[in-house]
């Protein structure tokens, strides 16, 4: 089991406020550069949707964003496992859910939050919001009150009303359940559930549950006071009644005894050992508290080696994590303009779900995106970061509106529709969230060789409270106390490595000098070099095996910093170290190459450029298309310069090489389909992602212009095709820039 995520409190303060406070902003979808933009944005162009909006109320959805916005409102009585702690509070959990949304399912969103505890005011707040939101999204509303308000809101609006707390995870285990059943050979209809817990999501999962086809005399609900049994009258309201069933148990451990399937939404050890020895042969065990399960997995297994276990947690196989559903669910709801999600969306989504987790995982997305796992008991749940939810769900949800007669705006052409899923998300996003996950899964000892800077101390200080390996400090003495002037508390738990008192500098010595004494070094260079160059020793490092990865950078130019570095660590044999810029984009990335090493590469070399390039952007989970830029588009104009990317392309044609690739060709043709249009016999099939640039110059000033100008994120630049993993970030890199970099190059993306 992996190590669970640890992050400081200053860390996720830090993450809040840093930069913009908060998480979301609004930002323009149309130019609004001159005044004749203003002038169609607002008065007097605005009038003209206006007045087509007042005379068809449908036209709506085509002139303003309302059929891509939804609402996602809290009166913050229920926060995560919090409590009541009031609607402001709520307000960083709504910004993170309308993050969720915008970055699985490319949904707008906006937090609104009450500060009522009235349910006739909340309701009557949210149904004049109906002519703004194509969907609600309630979140962190406690129970009863929240069944009161969401069934309120669904018969007085005309737009998806969705309870997540209530319906998403009781859609992501009923996805769970169906494949549980599945793997140990039960008929749903005769299998016997235990549900511990009576709140929202519990009674929902209950109902859900039902609607798969368990008998309803099949499924016992209990709370803090036992089994809801006919003729319990203590702690009792109508929607505990509703699930109440003919009993003589009275307590969990009672209603456990022979239970196929225990559901828990409740508190941390409310199962026990015991009681999962007298569930049925093979148990069915969704421990969904969070922070911490009913039981741990691993006590569970103990009890019963042949259980199969969900829980809500990240840390282990199987987690049942809302995020599986809402942004789908409504992608689906949204693009059929429905009225309401209905029982049979949910029940579409979770069976969309369900069939996802058993397909094959093809290697190149398995590698890519994390999903590692084939169907099992170790695997009855997609993976989050799977890149066939976009398509998958939203696609059920759509068709199951439609067969039920919700959906306004019905699908004519299934195939376009998926395609445009598709194009609605960046997959580097996902292979980013991968990345980090497998850095945890197999923790690596990165150099961060300038420890005295700030930004690498909270750097080194994320990466290892994001539990993705050991920092290795390259420092001074005042290192540990600089690190608890930045909060850390247990500063002398951070290894670190200074020259003056490292009992490795002999060594490192005699392995330099063995690489540098051909070269015009005496040994007391070396020494001197060892001594007194931090980029040296930190290389020193890793070349001695003493780390894994080193990232530097900060203080030093590019060139300087490699320089130093390729002393102690040199290329790949038979490659050339390279450099990539990547720039993401909302749903493209573009690969930049060679951006930092090599001033004018021939054509042997830009063909492993371009080779090495594809294959980071295909670890990146794209199909790379390759260009070749030039000032010059297929020779017109003729010029000069041109015969070493001519050259490149041929080479790639004699290496036979299973990508894309083009060439020579100015930007725009390379990125602009209505320009390929004038070249049809390009052999691209589509706008490039893979950007082959003609010498550094071009390249570097292109990358640096891009990062200032581009208004898009920028990674980088990638150093590849080191004989050890190095990682050289620009003087102006951000914390976070620099532990991406070093997570990148640590999980094998980089490198």
């Amino acid at each position: 089991m992996a190590e669970r995520l640890q992050f400081s409190e200053r860390e996720a303060l830090d993450f809040h406020e840093v930069g913009r406070p908060g998480k979301i902003e609004i930002i323009a979808s149309k130019p609004m550069a001159t005044q004749r933009d203003l002038a169609l944005a607002y008065s007097p162009g605005v009038a003209v949707p206006v007045k087509a909006i007042a005379a068809a109320p449908d036209m709506a959805y085509d002139y303003t964003a309302k059929g891509n916005l939804v609402a996602v409102i809290s009166n913050g009585t229920a926060i995560l496992g919090l409590g009541n702690l009031g609607a402001l509070a709520s307000k960083p959990v709504m910004e993170g859910k309308a993050v969720l949304f915008k970055r699985f399912a490319d949904i707008d969103s906006i937090d609104l939050e009450l500060a009522t505890e009235d349910v006739d005011r909340i309701i009557n707040a949210v149904e004049l919001m109906e002519p703004s939101f194509g969907g609600i999204n309630l979140e962190d509303i406690k129970a009863p009150e929240c069944f009161v308000i969401e069934q309120t809101l669904r018969e007085k609006m005309n737009i998806p009303v969705f309870h997540d707390d209530q319906h998403g995870t009781a859609i992501i285990s009923a996805a769970a359940l169906i494949n549980a059943c599945h793997l140990t050979g039960r008929n749903i209809e005769d299998i016997r559930i235990v549900v511990n817990g009576a709140g929202a999501a519990s009674i929902s999962c209950t109902e859900l549950a039902k609607a798969l086809g368990v008998k309803p005399g099949n499924i016992t609900l209990c709370d803090s006071k036992g089994v809801i049994y006919k003729g319990r009258t203590v702690g009792m309201n109508q929607w505990k009644s509703a699930h109440a069933v003919e009993t003589m148990a009275r307590t969990l451990a009672e209603a456990i005894e022979g239970a196929d399937v225990f559901y828990g939404l409740s508190v941390a050890g409310a199962l026990t050992q015991e009681m999962v020895k007298k569930m049925a042969p093979k148990p069915i065990i969704f421990a969904m508290a969070n922070p911490d399960p009913e039981i741990s997995p691993e006590d569970a297994l103990a009890a019963a080696p042949d259980a199969i276990i969900a829980t809500g947690r990240s840390d282990y196989p199987n987690q049942v994590n809302n995020v599986l559903g809402f942004p789908f669910i409504f992608r689906g709801a949204l693009d059929v303009r429905a009225t309401t999600i209905n029982e049979a969306m949910k029940m579409a989504a979770a069976r969309a779900l369900a069939e996802l987790a058993r397909q094959q995982v093809h290697e190149d997305v398995a590698a890519a995106y994390g999903v590692n796992r084939q169907f099992g008991p170790q695997y009855i749940i997609p993976a989050p970061f799977d890149p066939r939810l976009i398509e998958t769900v939203p696609v059920a949800v759509a068709q199951a509106a439609m067969e039920t007669g919700v959906a306004r705006k019905p699908i004519k052409d299934f195939a376009a529709y998926r395609e445009s899923l598709r194009a609605r998300l960046n997959p580097t996003d996902a292979v980013l969230a991968c990345a980090y996950e497998k850095a945890r899964a197999n923790p690596k000892r990165v150099v961060f060789a300038e420890a005295e800077e700030d930004v690498a101390l909270r750097a080194a200080i994320a990466f290892k409270e994001g539990g993705y390996g050991t920092p290795v400090l390259v420092g001074v003495d005042e290192t540990h106390e600089m690190l608890a002037n930045l909060g850390v508390e247990d500063p002398q738990s951070f290894e670190l490595h200074n020259s003056r008192h490292s009992k490795l500098v002999p060594q490192m010595v005699d392995f330099l000098y063995a690489r540098l004494q051909r070269k015009g070094y005496m040994r007391r260079d070396v020494e001197r070099m060892v001594n007194r160059d931090r980029n040296i020793f930190g290389a020193l490092l890793v070349a001695l095996g003493e780390a894994d990865v080193m990232v530097t950078g900060l203080t030093r130019p590019f060139r300087q910093s490699l320089i130093e570095v390729m002393r102690a660590i040199g290329p790949k044999d038979g490659h050339v170290p390279f450099g990539i810029h990547l720039m993401v984009g909302r749903n493209h990335s573009v690969f930049l190459a060679d951006t930092t090493v090599n001033e004018r590469p021939t054509a042997s070399e830009l063909a492993d450029i371009a080779t090495q390039t594809a294959a980071v952007a295909k670890r990146m989970g794209h199909e790379p298309r390759v260009a070749f830029l030039s000032y010059a588009t297929f020779g017109n104009p003729h010029g000069k310069w041109l015969d070493h990317i001519r050259e490149a392309v041929a080479e790639l044609d004699r290496r036979g090489v299973e990508f894309e690739y083009e060439g020579e060709m100015a930007p725009d043709v390379a990125l602009n389909p209505a320009m390929q249009k004038n070249y049809p016999f390009s052999r691209l099939s589509g706008p490039a992602n893979v950007l082959v640039m003609p010498g550094l110059q071009s390249a570097n000033i292109s990358a640096k212009l891009l990062r200032q100008l581009g208004g898009e994120r920028m990674i980088g630049p990638m150093l590849i095709n080191m004989e050890h993993p190095v990682q050289i970030a620009s003087m102006s890199s951000s914390s976070n820039e620099l532990m991406t970099l070093a997570v990148l190059a640590a999980a094998g993306i980089a490198v």
